[in-house]
């Protein structure tokens, strides 16, 4: 029962964690694929100023995240989420995930990123949402799927990986948006912080929005991050 009871503890704090932007886990919006690196597009936008829509992703492409814990490959097929395809090409594109921290790592469930490491960025993207797509594949187990509010169309910048197959999130609009190739680099992220503030002991989500990594560093300094991600050809 207790098991059980933490099972729906987690599934309702991704929920609530997203409010105005600050999601939590499952809870947060025409170029050909190219192996380049994201900071050659500065001259399509910036973080800071970023292009009035996203860019449009190929239809099929690969997201590679250098992470502390070794590189991880993220197949993405933008049939699956047309909206969060093309939100996570823009968001490599510009070069968001740099420095940025897997702050939310529940084992058994799934592990969360995706706030940046700048509270001025942050101030640019936290409300910058995504409509809704249609959930058309499960969350199984490696599957990469936005995070999201209650509230519809709230999508923004985080995303999460499931570490366990997740298919209770499916009815609750939880779209995947592509699968890890490998899962071991994930599995090892650093889960000792538990459940974020204030359910929790974690980083409290507003406090990241806010404070960004001088508050995670100093205060989490066990936590994983995502050093630096391309998109590659598929």
């Amino acid at each position: 029962m207790r098991s059980r009871h933490l099972s729906f503890l987690s599934l309702a704090l991704l929920l609530i964690a997203c409010g105005k932007g600050a999601e939590t886990a499952p809870s947060e919006t025409p170029s050909k694929p190219t192996s380049a690196s994201s900071e050659t597009v500065a001259e399509e936008g910036t973080l800071l100023s970023p292009p009035a829509r996203d860019f449009t992703a190929p239809e099929k492409f690969s997201v590679v995240f250098e992470t502390t814990k070794g590189e991880v490959i993220v197949d993405v097929d933008r049939e699956l989420s047309p909206h969060g395809a093309d939100r996570i090409y823009t968001l490599v594109k510009l070069g968001y995930f740099e420095d940025v921290a897997f702050f939310r790592v529940i084992s058994g469930f799934m592990a969360q990123m995706g706030i940046h490491g700048d509270p001025e960025v942050n101030a640019v993207w936290r409300t910058r949402n995504i409509p809704d797509d249609p959930v058309k594949t499960t969350n199984a187990r490696g599957t990469v799927t936005f995070a999201k509010s209650n509230m519809p169309n709230s999508r923004s910048t985080q995303i999460f990986f499931n570490f366990v197959d997740n298919g209770r999130l499916d009815s609750m609009g939880f779209a995947p948006f592509g699968k890890v190739r490998d899962m071991g680099p994930i599995d090892a992220l650093y889960s000792g912080y538990g459940e974020g503030a204030p359910m929790g002991r974690g980083p409290s989500q507003m406090r990241i929005q806010t404070e960004g990594n001088a508050y995670l560093k100093a205060e989490f300094p066990e936590l994983d991050y995502v050093k630096r991600a391309r998109i590659v050809e598929r």
